[in-house]
Formats: C-alpha cells, structure tokens, sequence
C-alpha cells in the first residue's frame, strides 16, 4: 500500500512539474509576444482588421485647340449574379420578372436568362456573368430589375466599375491622342499625348482608412479621407477637329484609290509650329485602314526628292551656283563610280538652269550641282545638314521619334556615291515630321520651330502651364536665299512638278517627292516599292500652314506612283478646304473709332428721347427703325408701307398724342 502510494506521489509531482514547464513556456510565449514581437503582431492584427483604401483620382480629359473633348473618362460596369444569395421562395417569386427584364436590354430570349440563372443556382455559382461593358444608364436598368433591386444580400446583384478611357471623334486621331496601360508584366507603358502628358493627366489618388466589419464588409473609420484624391488637369492640344478631319479623310480617299501600304499626313501652323493635323493610317489584311503606328514621327526613311531643298540651300548659302547656272542633264543620265543616276523623265531636259532644274525635280541636274561644288570637300556640304538641323531629333514630346541618318565622311558606310546619292535623297533617312519642320523654317523666313502638339496645361479655367513657341533654329540661312527658295517652290507648283495642283484660287508651294523604297530588298522585304511625298505650305505669299503627305506602297497598277500624282492631290485637297470649310474669325480695326455725322444724328435722337414730349414729331426724312422707335416710345401704334426713309406720315407733326394712336408712315 505504502508502495502504491510513493508510485502515485511521483506521478503527482510529474504531473506538477510538467505543468509548471508549460506554465513557464506560456510566461516566455506571453512575454515574447507582448514585448519582444508585440509591434509586428500589432501591426499584423491592424492589418486584417485596419487598411487602406485607395480612392482613384479622376483622369484629365484631352482637348482639341476649339475645345471638343477628344479623350475622356467614363465608368464602364460589369454585372454579375451570386445565385446562392436568395432564397428559395425570393428567387422563385422574381426569376421570371428578372428575366424578361434582361431580355428587353441585353438583347436574347427570356427563357435564354431564366435557364442560365437557374442553372448558376444549381452548380452553386455565386459569380455568374450577366453582362459587361455596361454605360451608367443600363446600369442604373438593370440594378432597378425584379430580385437584383433588393441589393447584394438579398437579390444577389454584384457591381464591378471601371473607369474607360474614350475618344468621341472616334479613330480619327487616335494614335497621337494615344493611351496608357498596364503591360503584362505589371509596369506601365503608353503612347502619344496620353502618355507623354500622363504627369498631369492622371492625377493623385487617394486614401480612406477603413475597418473590417461582419461579412467581409469594410466601414470607414472617420468621415473624412486619410489623403484627398488630386483629380488629374485636363490637356488643351493643339488639334484642330475641322482641320483634322479633312486631313484624315482626304489622306483616307487617297490610300484606298491607290491600294497603298499606309500613309500620314501632317498640318502645322507656321509661325507656332502647332500641329492642327496629324493622321497615320495603315492597312489591314482586309482592306481597311486605321491607325496603328505614328508613321509621322517615328519612321525614318530615305526622303527622296523632298531633300532637293537642302541643296539649293546649301549651294546658295555658299554662293557655289546660283538659281541661273545652268547644267546640261546629258539626255536624262550621269554616271558616278560606275552607277547611273537618271531622271524620272526619258531623255532628261537638255541645259537647263539650277533653278528649273529643281521646278521639274531633275536629278541629273541636282546631283552635278551638288557633286562639282562640294566633291573636293563633301564635310562641307554634310555640315550643312547638321546646321539646318537635320541630324539630330527634333525632341518631341511623344515617345517613339525617329533618329535621322546623315552619313559623314570617315564613317564605314561612306563611299564615293555617297556624296551624290545624297544629293537626290538616298543614303540619308529623315522622318516626315522632321521634313516637314525644315520645310516650314522656309516658309517662317528661316526661322525653324519645334513642332507642338500640346498649348496648355488647365486645371477647369485656370491656367497650369502654357507652353510657348520654341525655336530650335533662329536663322538656317539668309534672307535672300529664303527669298530665292520660297520663289522655286512657288513656280513647283506654278509650272514645276506639281504643276496639275495649281489653283488660281489659292496660292501654294512645296516640292514633290518619288522614292525608290527597299531596293535591293533591305530589311528582309520581298520586292521594290514606292513612297510618294509632296511637302509644302500655303498660302504661297503670306505662309499660314505647311503640310506634308507621304504614302508608302501606292499599287503602280492602278495609275502611276509619282508624288504629284497619290500624294500632291492630298495635299490639294487639305488646302482648298481649309480655305473654304473652316470656320475663321475676322478681326475689325478700328471699330472704336467716331464718325461725327453719326454721333451728331445719335446725339440728336437721343436728345428728343429724354424731352418730355406732348405732340407728335415731324418724322420726315427719317430711316425707318429711327422713326419707329421714336414713335413707339411716344405710345404710338406705328404702321409701315415701303422701304427706306419716311416721305409722309399720316398724324401731322404739331398735333397732340394720344395713346395707342395709329400712325402710318409711307417709305421710299
């Protein structure tokens, strides 16, 4: 017995001391937790319980320079159903009623919805698609419908918003206007004026603090936010909607006449160099065009004819030849190391002078012009490239510009053709954009302007940033050599190459561009092609916008290729409905200014308005408005008969008035 007694003393005190270890262990946990690791359990358990919101910020509308809305947010809604939500009785009670209900929004059978919304009750499926891409009035619908109206609880609807971006005028535009999204590996990226301007576009979102309460909800804990959300300011660009749309639709009808690959246009302001059109559009595989790359901006290719302009420039900046040397263009070819250069038309022009030569875009002439002055020193001819400002970027605030190529003596790609192939504008690549700005630094009297698609920055009315005019280029050559291009451009039209786009209607210049594309199949493409380009400005005389056209891979079996021809009748066609179409707002000088003899009549008929006057007055000689209206205040009932100034009045001046009289008054 005393035996069995020790044996269960021991088994107490086992017992007792094990206790006491777990008693220990939970004092150390206890003290571990409470002050050793009691700031990260704290902010674990603040976590699950406590957090942060985000309240989107509302993104910056964009704007045309006549303020139509040319991108802009709107919610877009998806609806889905928890089809475990209701009850039995609940569900039975509204299925029918909900049904038709979508029916007559969303477009199929009543039966179509009542079977699917049964079958999600029955697989037990609690996030059943009913609809997407919603706008807010069929949202508001379709949350009113029988059963989805006694909310999330009891009618199981589900509401899932997002905010779309949109763009009103539709495709038109749509590259420059461009976007910003998120890329499958979780960054950013985007294109054009959205992206380029996203700083001020998107905004700041916001915060709210909220705690979690029963059934997965979240309250908030204040009323007000932890931080505001900052709506994003809206982009005033320098588009101009009417010269836009004639500019997309004339490049449009011309690249479906022609079959061709793609092509862009571009319409700036001279003086500013404020884009008031761009349009890039290229082909689909079935035919169809719209706008997928910004041609303009970011592809660099060989110019071809357009380049001519650098060097009548060059030679007449240097004072080598002038617009009268002549050249003989040797029936059309000239050989240099071995290769030909011909021009375009058989036979070549005979002698001719420098300036005629660049009117019919000879190359022959072009090219012995450029290769007798500058083949003992081409770096000469190159660094007037790099003066004019042609290569190098023109730093764009859209992302993707292309970088020119100006190839220089001692670089690899440097031979003894290179001299004169550039004459003719091979072996050098530019971008239409690029073109176009040292086009219009002729038509700005040599001034060169960077090209501007954006003019401000407005928060509502105010003003945020305005963005001025910069010079990239103050003089690229002098004055009297811009006198003598701006002439040959002119006479391009006049009786140039370009000659079938005169109009005496409106005056135009510009230079018309043909150029042989991926010969000797560069770039692993199958056969040769064309890009036809005409590149000028108008009014010829007083310049107000330049403007360039380049279509890449117009189908030779429809017509011909020639820039004249597919790209000129573009450019044709902007300008002669701007200077029809859109609207202008005329300034009147002087509108201030006094004409005595009217300030003396006013003076007079005002003064015998403020007389108190008891008989009526002697009318006669008097316009009629001024006779009525004197009339009329005296009481008088006035009827006229005619047109002109008053010859008699029935009431003869002198006699007393008497209200609501008739007076006639004969006209002539």
């Amino acid at each position: 017995m005393a035996v069995e007694d020790k044996h269960i003393s021991y088994r107490i005190y086992l017992v007792a001391f094990a206790i006491f270890l777990v008693a220990i262990a939970i004092a150390i946990k206890l003290t571990n937790i409470q002050w050793v690791e009691g700031d990260y359990y704290r902010k674990l358990a603040k976590e699950r319980t406590v957090k942060n919101f985000v309240i989107p910020s509302n993104k910056g509308n964009i704007y045309s320079s006549d303020g139509s809305l040319l991108a802009t947010s709107i919610p877009n809604y998806e609806i889905r159903f928890d089809a475990l939500a209701p009850k039995m009785e609940i569900f039975e009670k509204n299925v029918q009623s909900l049904s038709d209900s979508l029916a007559f929004v969303l477009g199929k059978s009543s039966s179509f919805y009542q079977n699917e919304l049964r079958r999600a009750r029955a697989n037990n499926n609690r996030y059943y698609l009913i609809a997407r891409d919603l706008s807010y009035t069929d949202y508001i619908k379709i949350k009113g419908f029988p059963l989805f109206k006694l909310g999330a609880y009891k009618g199981g609807i589900i509401i899932e918003q997002k905010t779309v971006r949109e763009h009103p005028i539709g495709k038109i535009a749509e590259r420059t206007i461009g976007y910003e999204r998120m890329t499958p590996a979780g960054t950013y990226d985007g294109k054009g004026i959205e992206w380029a301007y996203r700083k001020y576009l998107n905004g700041k979102d916001g915060k709210i603090l909220k705690q979690k309460i029963a059934k997965g909800q979240w309250k908030p804990i204040r009323d007000v936010n932890e931080v505001d959300p900052q709506d994003g300011y809206d982009v005033i660009s320098t588009i101009d909607v009417y010269i836009q749309d004639i500019a997309h639709h004339a490049l449009l009808k011309q690249l479906q006449e022609y079959e061709a690959d793609h092509g862009c246009v571009v319409v700036m302001e001279t003086e500013t160099g404020k884009v008031r059109a761009i349009s890039n559009l290229g082909r689909a595989d079935d035919g169809t065009y719209y706008e997928t790359t910004n041609y303009a901006v970011a592809e660099s290719h060989e110019p071809g004819s357009t380049f001519k302009l650098v060097d009548l420039m060059a030679i007449l900046e240097d004072k080598v030849a002038d617009t009268s040397t002549v050249y003989d263009s040797h029936g059309g070819i000239v050989k240099y190391y071995g290769r030909s250069v011909r021009d375009s038309h058989t036979g070549g022009y005979g002698k001719i002078s420098l300036a005629r030569g660049f009117e019919l875009s000879s190359n022959t002439v072009m090219v012995q012009a450029v290769y007798e002055n500058y083949k003992s020193n081409p770096s000469k001819f190159v660094n007037h490239i790099r003066n004019f400002g042609l290569d190098k970027t023109l730093g764009l605030d859209l992302k993707g510009e292309g970088k020119p190529i100006i190839p220089h003596p001692g670089d690899k790609s440097w031979s003894g053709i290179s001299l004169p192939w550039m004459a003719f504008g091979y072996e050098v690549s530019v971008t239409p954009m690029q073109t176009l700005a040292f086009y219009n630094s002729v038509a700005n009297n040599g001034v060169m302007v960077k090209p501007q698609f954006v003019s401000e920055i407005k928060e509502w009315n105010k003003t945020i940033k305005k963005f001025d005019t910069e010079v990239i280029n103050a003089k690229v050559c002098s004055p009297e050599t811009i006198r003598k291009l701006k002439a040959v451009l002119q006479n391009v039209v006049k009786k140039g190459t370009g000659s079938k786009l005169y109009s005496k209607d409106f005056s135009m210049a510009g230079k018309t561009g043909t150029v042989q594309m991926n010969y000797g199949g560069k770039e692993g493409k199958s056969a040769l092609y064309y890009a036809s380009s005409f590149v000028g400005y108008f009014p010829a005389d007083h310049p107000k916008y330049s403007c360039i056209v380049v279509v890449h891979k117009p189908n030779t079996a429809k017509n011909n290729y020639y820039g004249a021809d597919v790209a000129g009748p573009v450019f044709k066609r902007i300008a002669q409905k701007i200077f029809t179409d859109v609207p202008s707002t005329n300034e009147i000088k002087n509108i201030n200014r006094k004409v005595p003899k009217q300030e003396n009549n006013y003076n007079n008929y005002f003064a015998k308005l403020q007389k108190p006057q008891q008989l009526i007055p002697n009318v006669k000689g008097m316009p009629a408005m001024d006779a009525i209206a004197l009339l009329e205040n005296l009481h008088l009932k006035v009827k006229v008969v005619g047109k002109g100034k008053v010859t008699t009045q029935s009431l003869q001046a002198g006699h007393n008035i008497i209200n609501n009289t008739t007076i006639t008054l004969e006209l002539l």
